[in-house]
């Protein structure tokens, strides 16, 4: 009998690993906002010194890859897997990481809810034996994406009050089968929810159906509520996504209190300008890796419930009409 699986949905882990570093790299702009004093690096220009933005988020990952890793006093021969992934095509920033780390490598997509779904996984990988050490990690770039998903950042293009701004910055955290620190106890991975969203301006919209989805799944699998966590937040629904979310939990009797926030609403102040707040991989990478982690480990907050939100379109799937899938993937840290 699988006694790990509860539920439909839900991994409760028997060993759950350590969270034992983490590091956090982000862009100037998300280095002007409430969590500056949270992050590891910051940097100066949105080049970093390097050619394109595309080199620039390489750079991003590979940077918080490798002083995650060092910050915990290991070298590379002590990782058993890397899991990571981004927003460029073919996950080309986290393929690019693992040509030069030269480690054994998972790549990962799940859009803006990849940091979720690696941390889960490979808290699966330790759990089940596979591996001692894995390190976890994801990445998005503002530049690259607008290029990619939306117009050339060139054009000048003015973004509706509905849109939000995707994060410059990457995280990562190194999971261990022993050490200290706060433990990532369980898992909830979600199903894919499409309501017929087409606007990839609103990606809250898309996004918050399924991370509602998971979030009554995973109180259901344990038989929890919401107050059994100091903090529940979502990965990057901004402001109409994350209202949306609070309707659709309300609607499906899911008590709503102070501890429910996203982090796409916290990662920019008001007078930014971001509109519906940020999004994109490095979004919930850089507020777990930076802000959650260092309240979890001075004692301010000691549960928490991280909901990684995904829109998984594409823009060729954008270009032939298709509606937005969403998905959302929750893990549980606790002290």
């Amino acid at each position: 009998m699988n006694t790990k699986r509860v539920g439909n949905q839900t991994v409760v882990f028997q060993n759950p690993p350590f969270i034992i570093s983490a590091y956090s790299i982000v862009g100037p702009k998300e280095g002007q906002g409430p969590l500056a004093q949270s992050f590891d690096q910051i940097l100066q220009d949105t080049y970093a010194g390097e050619k394109s933005w595309e080199k620039t988020e390489q750079k991003m990952i590979e940077t918080a890859i490798r002083q995650t890793i060092v910050k915990a006093q290991f070298t590379n021969q002590d990782i058993h897997y890397m899991l990571a992934g981004d927003l460029l095509n073919q996950m080309i920033s986290a393929n690019f990481t693992a040509r030069q780390l030269a480690l054994p490598f998972i790549g990962v997509y799940g859009a803006c809810s990849t940091m979720a779904l690696t941390t889960a996984l490979g808290g699966m990988l330790i759990d089940g034996g596979f591996a001692n050490k894995v390190v976890c990690g994801a990445s998005s770039h503002h530049d690259t994406a607008e290029r990619q998903y939306r117009f050339p950042t060139e054009q000048g293009i003015q973004r509706p009050l509905w849109g939000q701004w995707t994060v410059t910055g990457a995280g990562a955290v190194l999971l261990s089968d022993a050490g200290n620190g706060p433990k990532v106890t369980s898992a909830t991975l979600g199903k894919v929810v499409d309501l017929g969203e087409t606007d990839s301006n609103n990606m809250g919209a898309a996004m918050a159906p399924a991370v509602a989805d998971t979030l009554i799944s995973h109180f259901n699998d344990l038989n929890r509520q919401p107050d059994y966590y100091d903090l529940i937040l979502s990965g990057d629904l901004g402001s109409v996504g994350f209202e949306l979310l609070l309707q659709l939990l309300d609607k499906s009797g899911i008590k709503i209190g102070n501890n429910f926030g996203d982090c796409g609403k916290m990662i920019y102040s008001l007078e930014q300008d971001t509109h519906a707040g940020g999004s994109g991989c490095g979004c919930s990478a850089v507020v777990l890796a930076g802000d959650l982690l260092k309240r979890l480990n001075n004692g301010s907050l000691r549960k928490i419930l991280l909901v990684g939100s995904g829109s998984l379109h594409s823009p060729v799937s954008s270009f032939q009409g298709e509606s937005i899938p969403g998905i959302g993937h929750a893990i549980t840290i606790e002290v």
